[in-house]
């Protein structure tokens, strides 16, 4: 499985509003025919920090995502969102398994 957690740092005045574009982003993301998960996690001290947490069967199926319609709107709609830079770092999930 392949899993990346995306950090996000989102401006206080653009929280909700970004809460509501991520919502969309994970309704599609969770019905792609990869997907395992597609988790968001808001940091319950400081809610401007954010965790997606995507899991797909491989690198190609989150590869895929990142083609969709669904995502290249999500990416251009937060952009102006941001604090700083997203930022993805990629895991290789062990379990569960298939």
């Amino acid at each position: 499985m392949h899993v990346t957690l995306v950090h996000v740092w989102v401006k206080p005045d653009a929280i909700q509003d970004f809460i509501q574009a991520t919502q969309a982003n994970h309704q599609a993301s969770i019905q792609e025919a990869g997907n395992r998960r597609f988790d968001i996690l808001q940091l319950a001290s400081d809610p401007g920090q954010f965790i997606l947490y995507e899991a797909y069967v491989n690198a190609q199926a989150a590869e895929a995502h990142k083609q969709t319609a669904h995502y290249l709107q999500w990416r251009e709609t937060v952009a102006n969102m941001m604090a700083k830079p997203r930022q993805g770092i990629y895991y290789q999930g062990l379990f569960p398994k298939e």
